[in-house]
């Protein structure tokens, strides 16, 4: 993807707009006790910060498992981003991919609760990241 650095910056600035007014929306139909809808949302919030990392920093994916491997190539490997939110951000995809594709499994209040305080902290990580190489 050839973006200018305006684009570039405009572009992420979306991303993480978005990854933010997802994740609302995931809590705010949690309250409404739609869990699958609600963990859907909670994957996508991480998914588009996860994307304006990468952004960011020049990357492109066309896929989800383009996305997680290039985070996890870049980010995870590196250091620059802990472990523990790989783990939480591949849970949400294993919750959200099961929930939408798996016609046995039930999306349950546990699974979507435990996650809203992770998927947070997720987007902060990314966005302080973002933050500290926008200065640079």
């Amino acid at each position: 993807m050839k973006l200018t650095e305006e684009e570039r910056k405009a572009l992420v600035t979306y991303r993480l707009q978005k990854a933010h007014e997802t994740l609302a929306e995931a809590q705010g139909i949690a309250e409404m006790k739609y869990w699958h809808s609600s963990a859907n949302r909670l994957y996508y919030a991480c998914y588009y910060a996860a994307c304006a990392l990468l952004i960011k920093n020049g990357y492109s994916a066309r896929t989800h498992t383009g996305v997680f491997a290039l985070f996890g190539q870049h980010f995870i490997k590196t250091g620059l981003i802990s472990p523990i939110q790989n783990k939480f951000y591949r849970k949400f995809f294993n919750l959200r991919q099961s929930g939408d594709y798996d016609d046995w499994f039930n999306v349950e209040e546990e699974d979507v609760m435990q996650l809203i305080e992770p998927a947070k902290n997720f987007i902060a990580e990314i966005e302080k990241l973002i933050n500290i190489n926008i200065e640079n």
